[in-house]
């Protein structure tokens, strides 16, 4: 796949969503954090970003603001269908050098991936790159919330297992408890709730705050991230046995959280 972009091919790898209901989660705790990031504005309907290499290989990030054109791009290649993503150049909004996300894949026929030197984008910026494995921050965090969201089922035995009761008045996670309840009470930025199918009719939940994120399923547990505690997963306790007592059981809080998410269209 490629498209013509400032006058060269970029050879397409993959694309991702950046809405307010979906977007990497690498890039913020919620969608206006993720636009700045890429130096563009939280436009409603959002974002696809279009990541491929040029003719020598380097690696770009091609916004684009036709999101119906990137979902149905995605659609096809998550059932095994091939699709030509080739986006009309009028829909690009900016061509970043470099990939916010790790690629294990690479197209056939030119270089190896590598980064445009510093401003070849004529933004003057480094290179978009993935996180570090390195270190525990705010990414990291997030990053984990995502791995237990895939894994759902292992740490919802886990939590069955020990009843989350070693975290009951844990300061940070009655803190993000807290906070999440707020947002039920205050609208928070778009994005720092996401609500997405999980089957079942349950929800699969994504909260994030100013240095916790919180991933939990309707019909099950919840888990809180801190960036204060490295690699460290809090169980949220089902009931009255959690502190703060001001927040309301754990299947209430987390209906109203529902409420309020931004879903994907």
């Amino acid at each position: 796949m490629s498209d013509e972009e400032e006058g060269g091919s970029l050879y397409v790898l993959t694309a991702v969503l950046l809405t307010p209901a979906q977007f990497p989660s690498v890039l913020g705790d919620d969608f206006p954090e993720a636009c700045a990031l890429l130096g563009v504005p939280p436009a409603p309907d959002g974002y696809g970003l279009v990541l491929g290499q040029d003719e020598e290989g380097a690696r770009w990030t091609v916004v684009v603001d036709d999101v119906s054109l990137v979902a149905a791009a995605i659609a096809s290649w998550d059932c095994g269908m091939e699709y030509d993503l080739s986006p009309d150049e009028r829909t690009i909004v900016v061509s970043l050098a470099g990939w916010p996300l790790d690629l294990s894949v690479a197209a056939s026929g030119i270089p190896e991936p590598h980064d445009p030197e510093q401003g070849a984008d004529g933004t003057g910026r480094v290179p978009l790159a993935p996180p570090s494995a390195d270190a525990w921050g705010p990414v990291q965090r997030r990053m984990g919330a995502d791995q237990i969201a895939r894994e759902w089922a292992d740490w919802q035995g886990r939590a069955a297992a020990d009843g989350g009761a070693a975290a009951a008045a844990h300061p940070g996670l009655a803190r993000a408890l807290r906070e999440a309840l707020e947002y039920t009470r205050t609208a928070p930025p778009p994005g720092r709730v996401r609500s997405s199918f999980a089957g079942e009719g349950a929800r699969t939940l994504r909260v994030d705050g100013p240095g916790w994120s919180l991933v939990a399923r309707t019909d099950g547990a919840a888990f809180v991230l801190l960036d204060d505690e490295p690699s460290e997963v809090l169980p949220v306790p089902p009931g009255g046995e959690r502190e703060p007592t001001e927040i309301p059981e754990l299947p209430e809080l987390l209906a109203a959280l529902d409420r309020i998410a931004v879903r994907p269209a």
